[in-house]
């Protein structure tokens, strides 16, 4: 059977996991826990839509090029990091701020990663905050003010909320790996069942031919079988003819000895007349013999005709009976098939 695992590093995110049931629950997650999450694939591209995310991520230090590719070179790191540990990675970011990391595995490749956090564990500081800014090219009073809104959470309480985003992903990727090998499995399956309908459909459709063919040598067989019967019926009148002739000739040959020198030239015909009616006897006779051998081989290839024809009656009867079973299984994994694509 083929192994899917191989095509593991071709998985896609969204192979298996449905975004709309998923930028929900991350929604619902973030905005309950009022911390900012978004879900991206393996290669840093977010597949989610960020959810509540913090004024100064969002308007302040991603508004810069610079603050955008750290925040990049941070998420990517950190997703290393989660993944070569396979569990979610906490971690301060560049700009001052705690995030954390949840790899969504599946059969030890990533597949994605949960990003989420920008919260603080204690009262920002303020020259950090004023450092970082000064590095984008920031306003720094707008830049420490929006960190003073920044909630802070208990650190127990972001590792909590980060092994439930794990948990949760990764049941639901594993989840949808599983239905995508249903759905592979029973489309191969399905093509595998539809080639074997296929050539079921022309074997019997062959083994009809074959039976029709039988049908009619056995018919033909029958025929030279009466034949021969008919031959045999003519066979006996040549028989009573010759017999008649042999007597006719007999009764010549006495009335020509009965009237001396004038009938010897038809006592000479009557002689070959008998001698004709002898040559026709065992001619006759050998024909007989020919026919009733004839009739041995008849009988015999009819019986093995109709042997022969007996197989392939049962052997249709398998065929159609196989081809619905076939096409039982085929209705099967198709309905396997329409169920591994329900969400």
């Amino acid at each position: 059977m083929k192994d899917y695992n191989v095509e593991l590093t071709n998985l896609e995110l969204k192979d298996i996991m449905d975004l709309q049931f998923l930028q929900k629950f991350q929604d619902d997650f973030a905005k309950s826990m009022n911390i900012a999450s978004v879900t991206v694939d393996k290669n840093g591209t977010p597949f989610t839509k960020p959810s509540s995310y913090t004024h100064i991520c969002s308007n302040l230090t991603q508004s810069t090029k610079l603050g955008e590719s750290r925040c990049a070179e941070c998420h990517s790191k950190a997703g290393e990091e989660a993944f070569k540990t396979g569990k979610p990675y906490i971690y301060k970011c560049h700009s001052g701020l705690i995030d954390f990391a949840a790899p969504i595995i599946v059969k030890g490749q990533l597949i994605g990663t949960i990003l989420g956090g920008q919260i603080l564990f204690d009262e920002p500081k303020e020259n950090e905050f004023r450092n970082t800014a000064n590095d984008l090219g920031l306003d720094e009073n707008k830049y420490y003010e929006a960190a003073k809104h920044v909630k802070i959470v208990n650190e127990n309480n972001i590792k909590a909320a980060a092994e439930v985003l794990f948990s949760v992903a990764n049941t639901l990727s594993n989840e949808g790996y599983q239905r995508l090998k249903i759905k592979q499995l029973t489309s191969t399956l399905s093509e595998s069942f539809e080639q074997i309908s296929s050539a079921t459909q022309q074997l019997a459709s062959s083994s009809m031919e074959v039976t029709e063919t039988q049908t009619l040598l056995n018919n033909e067989i029958i025929n030279v079988q009466q034949l021969s019967n008919d031959i045999n019926v003519i066979l006996g009148y040549i028989k009573e003819i010759s017999n008649q002739t042999k007597m006719l000739g007999l009764n010549a040959s006495i009335e020509a000895a009965r009237v001396g020198d004038l009938g010897k030239g038809f006592g000479v015909v009557a002689l070959e007349i008998r001698k004709l009616s002898e040559s026709s006897k065992e001619t006759t006779n050998n024909i007989a013999s020919l026919l009733d051998k004839i009739q041995t081989s008849v009988d015999r290839t009819l019986e093995a005709s109709n042997n022969t024809l007996n197989i392939t009656e049962q052997q249709s009867a398998a065929i159609e009976e196989t081809n619905a079973s076939v096409e039982e299984v085929t209705t099967f994994t198709m309905e396997l098939n329409k169920l591994a694509n329900e969400k």
